[in-house]
């Protein structure tokens, strides 16, 4: 009978599958690499296995002991299939930008889940990195894996992922892409394939906000690069030791929204449901078309499963809240389309200032048009009303006709964009929209400038 003795046995030896219309621009064969094959629909299994074993081998990890890491969710599946077949706890920490698919999916493995704050410094104390390794030094019979600076990380691909490429290929590949996280997968992958032909062009997938690019191409770790990203599973504000820069022939960043909408194209255009890097990958790929030639064979690596992100980037309302749905804005009804059944908040000639204020506070608004019995008279913003308090304290007791400015101004629901953009100034920060049954809508800068593409 052929059976695996339990699931770990089936880590690897995962597919490589054409790419057909997401890369027709592309003059190469173009395949994928797609580790969600793998039992924990990730890359990150092999280096799991393998980081546990050597911890067991060295003595670093004790039987019944307790497993520490901080990840971005799929190094953390990986070593729950492990902990669960080997008889070990683990504690998973993560940032909050993680999907909360990834955090319940732990859970699920029984993992226990300690989220951090994201926008902190690696050296921050409420860091991931930071309580990763104070929860270390606190817990009992535990093992910090650290897969950043975890050489077994590396170890696996040159073991497994890169001779399964070498092999599938035939040696014929030219090219090896792959997003860079924690090193691992283009420094394994990427040492054992120049050892069998030097030739072979190692690409790394990078993101803004992460200092890989710049200090590949100089030398210099530049903390102006590092800021909060929306990318997962690539990109890094420290130097891990897994990532070997001398095996790697150059970098391209791709943006938060190209890496999504690419995610998004990819299960559209090849039935291939994967998760945020491959989106990255994928538009890494082709920045990078005019390195590639019709003989080259050009492997993508495919990190992890698209089900690990179905609230964010599979989700219509997340993508357009940062503006990263391609929706065609033409028409003022275009902005509004998505909250055009909200209520219009107004406030009335002889209601009192603080009234206006309260409402502010209320709905988070900062502009609110003023009304009479006959209509649209006038318009408070948070800017006027500073001004009038700066000069009159008592000012929130007076009626609102007092301070008021001049109306919005008014477009029909086929306005074109251009034409509503138009009015606004400096004295004017909003638009009033008629929806042709006797109500109205606002427009803001703010909903401008959301509707950017």
């Amino acid at each position: 009978m052929d059976f695996s003795k339990n699931i770990l046995e089936t880590i690897g030896n995962t597919p490589l599958v054409k790419l057909n219309k997401i890369v027709a621009e592309i003059d190469a064969l173009v395949l994928a690499k797609v580790e969600t094959f793998n039992p924990g629909n990730s890359v990150k299994d092999r280096m799991a296995v393998k980081m546990i074993e050597d911890a067991e081998a060295d003595g670093r990890l004790k039987p019944g002991g307790t497993i520490i890491e901080g990840t971005s969710g799929n190094t953390g599946m990986g070593l729950a299939l492990v902990a669960i077949i080997k008889g070990y706890k683990l504690i998973c920490v993560m940032s909050d930008k993680q999907s909360k698919e990834k955090m319940d999916i732990l859970r699920a493995v029984g993992a226990k889940v300690v989220v951090c704050p994201t926008d902190v410094e690696p050296t921050d104390p409420r860091s991931y990195y930071s309580v990763s390794k104070r929860l270390a030094s606190e817990t009992p019979n535990s093992w910090y894996v650290n897969q950043y600076d975890n050489m077994s990380n590396a170890l696996a691909h040159y073991e497994q992922t890169g001779p399964e490429i070498w092999k599938q290929t035939e040696g014929k590949i030219t090219h090896f892409v792959v997003g860079v996280g924690t090193g691992g997968t283009i420094s394994g992958v990427g040492k054992y394939l120049k050892e069998q032909n030097p030739n072979i062009k190692i690409w790394g997938i990078d993101t803004y906000g992460s200092v890989f690019k710049k200090y590949h191409e100089t030398g210099i770790f530049d903390e102006n690069e590092i800021y909060s990203y929306i990318t997962e599973g690539i990109g890094e504000d420290i130097l891990p030791k897994n990532v070997d820069f001398s095996l790697i022939d150059g970098f391209t960043k791709v943006t938060d929204k190209d890496a999504a909408v690419y995610t998004r194209k990819i299960a559209l255009e090849e039935a291939i449901f994967v998760g945020n890097s491959a989106g990255a990958c994928i538009k890494g790929l082709l920045q990078l078309k005019e390195h590639f030639k019709p003989d080259d064979v050009v492997v993508v690596l495919f990190h992890d499963s698209g089900s690990r992100y179905v609230g964010k980037m599979f989700n219509d309302d997340w993508m357009r809240e940062r503006g990263f749905l391609e929706e065609n804005v033409t028409k003022a009804e275009d902005v509004i389309k998505d909250h055009i059944d909200k209520q219009l908040i107004v406030v009335r000639t002889e209601e009192l200032v603080s009234h206006a204020i309260e409402r502010m506070r209320k709905y988070k608004i900062s502009q609110i048009p003023v009304v009479d019995i006959n209509g649209f008279v006038g318009s408070v913003d948070e800017t006027d009303l500073f001004r009038s308090y700066v000069a009159d304290k008592n000012v929130a007791e007076k009626p609102i006709k007092e301070v008021m400015g001049k109306p919005f101004p008014i477009v029909k629901l086929g306005t074109p964009i251009e034409e509503v953009s138009k009015l606004f100034t400096k004295e004017n920060d909003a638009v009033l929209v008629d929806l042709e049954n006797g109500s109205h809508h606002i427009i803001t800068k703010y909903d401008i400038i959301g509707s950017i593409k």
